[in-house]
């Protein structure tokens, strides 16, 4: 009896910490839904506080590819000051723990290298994503190349949207700079914006960032939409990641205007995926 009782004993024992655990710990198995495809604006700061703990928390099981620059640092810091921390990612490193980000090699400037890093990326991880989020940045976009920039950028969605079957977008309407005393290209990028919206809300969604910063266009430059000095990182409230902008003609995010700001991205997320 007492050599049943030991045997018994130690059978429990092996099977309670012995025995491997299925992995269903993985952030990045959760399902998505059918979604909602559209454009949301600055009203989805008000929507993402409107939903519960649990379906916030959804997002955190789909995984979605966020690749940027700098302005797209201050929305992962946003994010993650919101409880949504974007894990790294590289051709490497898998995708595979749900909200995943990383900052282009290539430089600002450059947005036709940018969309082949991204195409890249996406296509080495086709297996495993379920949402692809590409963000210029603001020296991206100029008066002289916009019309090639939005060609290519239609290209590679287009191209990944064949290649990855059931492959779902975010896209985010390029950022602005803060206007003082002079013009910019601040209207090439709002046009490249207006564009994203008419080509991609009936499949995708569109998180207009541009919309949020500017107040829909309340702050601008002789009619020209510009961030609003109340949102853009300065000395009394610099961004968390990229210091103090210049006077005029950059376009960072203040810390706690990103955290805000970011609430609408996060929802952005949740909308193509709900």
């Amino acid at each position: 009896m007492k050599k049943f009782i030991v045997l018994a004993l130690m059978v429990v024992s092996c099977s309670s910490s012995d025995e491997p655990k299925p992995d269903n710990q993985n952030p990045g198995e959760t399902e998505l839904g059918e979604g909602q495809p559209g454009v949301v604006n600055s009203m989805g700061i008000a929507a993402w506080d409107a939903l519960s703990d649990a379906e916030k928390n959804r997002i955190k099981g789909w995984n979605t590819i966020f690749m940027h620059q700098s302005v797209g640092a201050d929305l992962e810091d946003g994010a993650e000051n919101n409880g949504f921390k974007f894990e790294y990612f590289d051709l490497d490193e898998k995708p595979n723990k749900g909200l995943s980000g990383n900052v282009f090699s290539a430089s600002n400037g450059n947005p036709f290298d940018k969309i082949r890093e991204f195409k890249t990326n996406a296509l080495k991880h086709k297996a495993i994503i379920k949402i692809a989020i590409f963000k210029f940045g603001y020296a991206d976009i100029s008066g002289e190349n916009m019309e090639d920039v939005k060609t290519a950028y239609k290209k590679m969605i287009d191209d990944l949207r064949a290649e990855i079957t059931g492959l779902r977008f975010v896209h985010i309407t390029p950022p602005l700079v803060y206007l003082a005393t002079t013009g910019d290209s601040n209207g090439a990028r709002h046009e490249v914006g207006t564009w994203m919206k008419n080509t991609f809300k009936d499949k995708d969604v569109v998180f207009d960032f541009q919309e949020a910063e500017s107040d829909n266009g309340a702050c601008n430059w002789d009619g020209i939409w510009s961030i609003c000095n109340k949102y853009r990182s300065t000395a009394s409230c610099p961004s968390k990641g990229q210091g103090v902008d210049a006077s005029e003609g950059q376009g960072h995010l203040c810390e706690s205007a990103a955290t805000k700001i970011s609430k609408a991205f996060l929802m952005s997320i949740y909308q193509v995926g709900k």
